[in-house]
């Protein structure tokens, strides 16, 4: 089931389940995966995409393996807010791997995310070899990280 809203998915998501951040580009996936109680979002690793029904069979063994309840998908908008054909492919993949996993999506805004996680990795003095392999997953943590704070507020009494 995709969700537009997230206060809708996190309505309808199970309790105590983990969820999983993707940061979906034209040639890899970066995944990020958080704890059962949903604090904290933690960088996986990255899938190099070839077709989506490969591309979907290894994010499912990710998905199913670490019983993830759920998907947040970071929505590339442009910077003044609009949805271009990277936003359209993005919620194309998300309706596609819903035909293949019955879990629940929705999307987030990813807007500069990549740039945090790049300057993130500069803070830590991560050589530019490591940044290129790692740059993807971070990206993910911090669309999944965005999210999880998100829920954890409209929960707040």
């Amino acid at each position: 089931m995709i969700y537009e809203d997230i206060a809708e998915f996190a309505e309808t998501v199970p309790a105590f389940t983990a969820l999983a951040g993707l940061d979906l580009g034209t040639k890899t996936i970066g995944v990020a995966v958080s704890d059962s109680l949903r604090q904290v979002a933690t960088p996986l690793e990255t899938i190099k995409r070839k077709k989506f029904t490969q591309d979907a069979e290894k994010l499912i063994a990710v998905l199913e393996a670490r019983q993830i309840s759920g998907i947040v998908l970071g929505l590339p908008r442009n910077m003044d807010g609009t949805e271009g054909p990277r936003c359209q492919a993005t919620r194309a993949f998300a309706r596609n791997l819903s035909g293949h996993w019955q879990g629940h999506v929705t999307f987030w805004d990813e807007r500069l995310s990549t740039v945090a996680a790049e300057r993130a990795l500069l803070e830590a003095d991560t050589t530019r070899k490591r940044r290129a392999e790692v740059i993807d997953h971070v990206a993910a943590g911090y669309i999944l990280q965005g999210a999880l704070d998100r829920m954890r507020h409209l929960n707040a009494p």
